[in-house]
């Protein structure tokens, strides 16, 4: 498939601080990337950057050849980014259904579609967003997104502080929308053993550097690697 997004040594951070160093990578249309790391080593300031939350300080940076660093935050969008942070950032004052509709945008991610992946959002769509439990909270940030209609979806944490048979159901959901291909996307995640079988891409960052680059699988079956940069949060 065609190249989507391009990374060449960007570094980035906040005001004057640098948090990513000399980071590089590509991602194909469709493609999927397990963001791995531990706690503070620039995950969360990678998908910022993308959608320009960060400050910029040099590298290039481009989605299906056009130079993002230019492209104003909140213009990302229209361009075909999605993002669901950690915060998830729902509307608790409009119903599930109109957090959908009030973002939709045209393409294959329609609402009918949504429900079909997420009954339990169907079966919610009259409640408001305050009144969803957590993990119903998470599936309604991951909707909205998907209604935008992005050509590349970034995911940071969707499975923190969720129940197991929550987790597993939106593992489930993740993989269905990664195999649909209708979009590529990016998972940050602690957790290797739960996203590296999902992805076809990883990336494993260290204070703000790349310290692996390389498929999924190879990484999923190395143990050596596995330990040494991600410890605990690859068993």
């Amino acid at each position: 498939m065609a190249e989507l997004l391009k990374l060449e040594d960007v570094w980035a951070g906040y005001g004057d601080a640098v948090v990513l160093e000399d980071i590089s990578f590509a991602l194909e249309a469709g493609g999927s990337l397990a963001l791995l790391g531990r706690n503070g080593m620039g995950k969360t300031t990678l998908l910022a950057t993308l959608m320009g939350a960060t400050h910029f300080h040099s590298g290039n940076m481009s989605l299906e050849g056009r130079d993002l660093a230019v492209v104003p935050s909140h213009a990302r969008a229209a361009l075909g980014l999605g993002w669901v942070p950690q915060e998830r950032d729902i509307f608790a004052s409009l119903s599930v259904e109109e957090n959908l509709t009030v973002v939709a945008r045209p393409g294959p991610w329609t609402l009918a579609r949504i429900y079909e992946l997420f009954p339990r959002l169907q079966e919610r769509r009259a409640n408001m967003g305050n009144q969803l439990s957590g993990g119903e909270q998470q599936m309604l940030a991951m909707a909205r997104a998907l209604m935008v209609n992005p050509r590349l979806l970034l995911l940071d944490e969707p499975l923190e502080g969720l129940a197991p048979l929550i987790v597993l159901d939106l593992l489930r959901i993740i993989k269905r929308m990664i195999d649909a291909g209708d979009m590529a996307v990016i998972l940050v995640e602690q957790h290797a053993h739960q996203i590296l079988p999902l992805t076809r891409q990883a990336l494993i960052l260290e204070r703000g550097r790349a310290v692996y680059s390389g498929d999924s699988e190879t990484l999923r079956n190395d143990r050596g690697q596995l330990d040494k940069w991600l410890g605990v949060g690859a068993h």
